[in-house]
């Protein structure tokens, strides 16, 4: 098998497959992986994954050579595209200087840096004065100190968060996670002061639309903030304002200014999680203000550290002071890797970028790419398409309006074989996610939307008929 696309530099290539992925090469280093990782890590089948070898730009070189659009940046990390010119530089000139340092005792210079920028980046994003940060090496680390900042500047444990949500696998972010089959395992672990309530939408679809509606949900918060959870009065709001794995769902704005009036009544923390949404990813610095939220706290990632594992906690100062003593010596959040070198001068890479126009790069290409994804759908009542920015998601329903369990994966699967990657997400797998590089091209677009069309209308037309 060979479908090529046209020659030019990698990174701008269309989808060029060789041999039918994954290939032997794949498939070798799946029975390797196999005999020396937990079996429950990577999912592994006959026809899935293929492994990576290289990257640049929109692009993915699998082992057994074929080229790939990728459609996911990775989980949405390669924002600026894959191996970015500027992040490569700056890590070749960070790495012959200082790889290590010593983070909350001999800070790196690298950390100030990364830190001074990042205030100099959120401030005017979301009018705050004095922004402050704790580092993190993932998503759910900022999610651990976000919590933890909540829970000392209002001492109320208790935590109001969304069904579908998600917001990491270590114990204190998973207890927040709104996905049960995440918890389950682990449940009497748990903080068990969490209240979940739907993610409002608009207009919602399926069996239990009603209990989705901003009216009642709202109605549902009120409840919680009345009775509180398992005896533990709320102090914390967690919310996205992008339901990214959970199926990209946008939180309407009338619900989010009704929420802060409740945020504001009862003298609430609100954290927004903005690992997957923040730094350009949906078309601004970060996505709250675009919604309509108001936090006290903010958690990035992803994007920050343009392929390095960092992410931030963030505060305005008055915060911050309010929950953390002063440092004695000894802190009370840190790890071994804070501040790391190599992930700061990454980051530092990334926030000149968000400021020269990368915010707006993204911005473009989102509209772009949902303008040719709606055109191409006209008004197919099975299709529902939603995002934000440079974050869509497409899902299919039945023909009796419920979503379509596990079609996410099914066309992820099928347009692989075309040399095009993407993600399923939502509760039950019904959604197809876009979070390109915004270094996509509209050639490369063009050919990897109608590889992902043609898969759905494939996988519409096998549906069994109601």
């Amino acid at each position: 098998m060979s479908r090529s696309g046209t020659a030019g530099e990698f990174g701008a290539q269309l989808p060029s497959i060789k041999m039918r992925p994954p290939g032997p090469a794949s498939l070798q280093l799946a029975e390797r992986l196999r005999a020396v990782e937990s079996r429950n890590v990577t999912f592994l089948s006959p026809d899935f994954p293929v492994f990576w070898r290289e990257a640049a730009g929109a692009n993915v070189r699998d082992a057994d050579g074929n080229v790939y659009v990728d459609l996911t940046a990775a989980f949405g990390v390669a924002l600026a595209g894959h191996r970015n010119a500027r992040v490569d530089a700056a890590l070749r000139a960070q790495a012959d200087r200082l790889v290590h340092g010593m983070g909350d005792v001999h800070p790196p210079e690298a950390k100030v840096e990364l830190l001074e920028g990042l205030a100099r980046v959120v401030a005017p994003a979301l009018g705050w004065s004095e922004p402050q940060t704790i580092l993190g090496s993932s998503g759910s680390e900022a999610v651990e100190a976000a919590l933890k900042t909540a829970q000392l500047a209002s001492a109320r444990p208790g935590v109001l968060a969304f069904e579908r949500g998600y917001h990491g696998l270590t114990l204190g972010s998973l207890a927040a996670t709104g996905r049960s089959e995440f918890r389950a395992p682990f449940e009497s672990r748990l903080f068990a002061g969490v209240a979940r309530v739907p993610f409002p939408e608009t207009s919602p679809r399926g069996f239990d639309a009603a209990r989705r509606t901003p009216e009642a949900v709202l109605a549902g918060i009120d409840r919680a903030l009345y009775e509180g959870v398992d005896g533990h009065a709320i102090g914390t709001v967690l919310i996205e304002p992008v339901q990214a794995r959970g199926g990209v769902y946008v939180l309407p704005t009338e619900f989010a200014e009704a929420l802060m009036e409740r945020v504001r009544d009862h003298n609430l923390v609100l954290i927004a999680d903005e690992i997957y949404t923040g730094m350009g990813r949906c078309g601004a610095v970060v996505a709250s203000p675009r919604v309509g939220l108001e936090p006290h706290v903010i958690c990035l990632g992803k994007v920050l550290g343009g392929g390095l594992p960092i992410s931030a906690c963030v505060a305005p100062r008055a915060v911050m002071e309010a929950a953390w003593p002063l440092s004695s010596g000894e802190a009370l959040h840190t790890s071994t890797f804070l501040g790391h070198p190599l992930a700061c001068a990454a980051g530092s890479a990334m926030l000149a970028q968000i400021e020269e126009g990368l915010v707006e790069q993204a911005e473009a290409v989102g509209q772009r790419l949902m303008q040719r994804l709606c055109t191409a759908i006209g008004d197919e009542p099975r299709i529902g398409l939603r995002g934000l920015g440079l974050l869509v998601g497409l899902e299919l329903f039945s023909s009796d309006g419920e979503p379509m369990a596990g079609a996410g994966a099914r066309v992820a699967e099928a347009v692989l074989a075309e040399g095009v990657l993407v993600l399923p997400a939502g509760d039950v797998g019904s959604v197809i996610e876009f979070s390109p590089p915004a270094v996509l091209t509209e050639a490369q677009e063009a050919a990897a939307v109608d590889a992902v069309l043609h898969a759905v209308r494939t996988e519409l037309s096998a549906a069994p008929a109601e």
